[in-house]
């Protein structure tokens, strides 16, 4: 079963989560240069029928791109023990399950963004968000407090 949160309970998270996802965003950077960097070396030995290749440096890259997806990993994992989900590393989003009449939606928060002041449906995604208003203060809810 998720964990609900309210605004307040999540936004108390931020600190804990924002220096999380802000490493999990550059590891993933480096990730994506590597298997870049990785793909750009096959399509030589491709494209030139076996070239040499200096297989220190792609075992060298090799070690780098697994031990940053496995740091990545445990990152992510981190950030969602929490209750959270992490929907995007390149835009950094979180989301934060609630109930808002009744129904399980999501709140959205941009690590620019100083505050949650965003949520969305489901199955709406990032494109779909709508402001937190008075009125889905007022409706929504989280866990109870202890």
């Amino acid at each position: 079963m998720p964990r609900y949160f309210t605004v307040h309970q999540a936004e108390r998270l931020l600190p804990v989560i924002k220096p999380l996802m802000e490493q999990a965003m550059v590891l993933f950077r480096a990730l994506m240069q590597a298997g870049h960097e990785l793909a750009g070396i096959n399509w030589r030995i491709n494209a030139l029928g076996g070239a040499f290749v200096n297989r220190q440096h792609i075992t060298r890259l090799r070690n780098r791109e697994r031990a940053t997806a496995d740091r990545l990993r445990e990152l992510i994992e981190e950030i969602q023990s929490q209750g959270c989900q992490v929907k995007d590393l390149n835009l950094g989003l979180v989301d934060f399950p609630t109930r808002y009449r009744g129904r399980e939606v999501l709140l959205c928060w941009k690590i620019d963004e100083p505050f949650i002041a965003y949520w969305h449906e489901v199955e709406a995604g990032f494109a779909g968000r709508q402001p937190i208003d008075e009125e889905f203060l007022q409706s929504h809810r989280g866990e109870t407090e202890h």
